[in-house]
């Protein structure tokens, strides 16, 4: 499966000046968050990590993303044990009794594809007038209903990743470019790392994703640290902020401060 895309390059890009993290989430208007009695599954996280090279190009690093999938892995089964629900979450594409690992795969490439289609229409500015005051109105179709009639759950949970490491050189660069500005020459900014992470929820029963989040961090400054997916407290604290609070859709929030 491909890792960086025009969309989420468009994104990146989007993260403001200064360094920050945002996170921005939509949901269908009658969208509540699972409760009670509720069975999920998490489909293996879809990550990448790379090394921002002195140059600005980003190069994935296999060894780093491993690690980074397997602390995420980690991350999620922490927090969802304390959620209630009966959850599994698969660290490999052959563990579901009853489908294979295409078919899994093929609903990861099918979320990928809305996925990044959410990604341009809700966040990149590219609004679609057939959806305006719809919340969310992207589906999966029948491979996601097929799913959840073959294993049982309720909904799938989809989360993508990516994260850059700012190499030795990438930092040296921007120190240098700092230090200048105390001697009255400040080099041009190189810029820091950035990570994308986002996450969807898709009901099994009728195929539509029925809520979506972002997460955008950046730094304009090589070394600035916003949680490392390479090491555990950076993937949980990923977690937390990507899945931490689920928000209600528009129209259950209404009700609920009409009460």
């Amino acid at each position: 499966m491909r890792k960086t895309t025009i969309a989420l390059a468009a994104l990146a890009l989007a993260v403001p000046l200064g360094g920050c993290v945002e996170t921005r989430q939509y949901a269908d208007v009658q969208f509540t968050p699972p409760q009670g009695q509720y069975r999920l599954l998490v489909l293996r996280p879809d990550v990448t990590v790379g090394s921002l090279t002195t140059g600005g190009m980003v190069e994935p690093r296999a060894d780093w993303t491993e690690q980074a999938r397997t602390n995420i892995i980690a991350a999620l089964r922490a927090q969802q044990a304390t959620r209630g629900g009966e959850t599994l979450i698969l660290d490999r594409r052959n563990q579901l009794q009853g489908v294979s690992a295409e078919e899994v795969a093929e609903v990861e490439r099918l979320f990928y594809a809305v996925g990044q289609s959410i990604v341009l229409h809700k966040y990149l500015g590219e609004y679609l007038p057939t959806k305006r005051g719809k919340g969310l109105d992207w589906t999966l179709g029948q491979d996601a209903v097929k799913l959840g009639q073959k294993t049982g759950y309720d909904y799938a949970l989809f989360l993508h990743a990516e994260d850059q490491v700012a190499s030795t050189g990438r930092v040296a660069l921007g120190v240098i470019g700092l230090a200048g500005c105390f001697v009255g020459f400040c080099a041009p900014n190189v810029g820091g790392a950035t990570q994308i992470d986002y996450a969807g929820l898709v009901d099994l029963k009728t195929g539509e994703v029925v809520w979506f989040n972002v997460v955008r961090a950046g730094s304009q400054v090589p070394g600035i640290k916003f949680g490392e997916l390479r090491t555990p407290a950076g993937a949980a604290q990923m977690v937390e902020r990507l899945l931490g609070r689920m928000k209600p859709g528009q129209a259950v929030r209404q009700a609920m401060e009409r009460r």
